[in-house]
């Protein structure tokens, strides 16, 4: 592991330590090597149609709102092809709260998270995607799971 040091102001530093021990870090280290890598995966992000991302979409939306659940099935049913799952949970009489495991290449993910939250009556939507490395698996085998020994693909984290 390589070692460099930051100079920083004193008023930066202190924010940046009063971050890291809101956030658990145990040491300063930790805590740069996440923002490194959250900056860096975002800039990869951000780059349109550059590979696989796994993502999770979170959204709010009045379920009173009219035909706003029958529209966001219909954009769900249009992308089901990267969709994984979803959790609806009921937040009150009103609210309701909808996170959706998605996996697939980064734009078309991107294009489903903006097309529900730009819906009417959608509130607090929010797109955590992470950039994956598609490999196809032939060669290893899943000892423990008879018959799951043919082809198949695994999404790593990209590093």
């Amino acid at each position: 592991m390589d070692r460099f040091t930051v100079s920083l102001d004193e008023d930066l530093l202190a924010q940046f330590d009063q971050y890291s021990q809101r956030r658990g870090y145990s040491n300063r280290s930790e805590a740069v090597r996440d923002i490194l890598r959250q900056t860096l995966e975002a800039e990869r992000l951000g780059e349109v149609g550059d590979g696989d991302c796994i993502a999770c979409l979170s959204y709010i939306y009045n379920h009173h709102e009219r035909e706003l659940s029958r529209r966001l099935t219909q954009v769900s049913h249009a992308h089901h092809d990267l969709t994984h799952t979803t959790l609806h949970v009921h937040l009150d009489h009103d609210n309701c709260m909808e996170v959706v495991v998605l996996q697939g290449q980064t734009a078309a993910v991107r294009q489903f998270a903006d097309a529900v939250t730009a819906e009417t009556g959608v509130r607090h939507g929010s797109l955590h995607a992470v950039p994956v490395e598609r490999q196809v698996s032939e060669d290893h085998h899943h000892h423990d799971h008879p018959g799951h020994d043919l082809p198949h693909v695994h999404h790593r984290p990209k590093t």
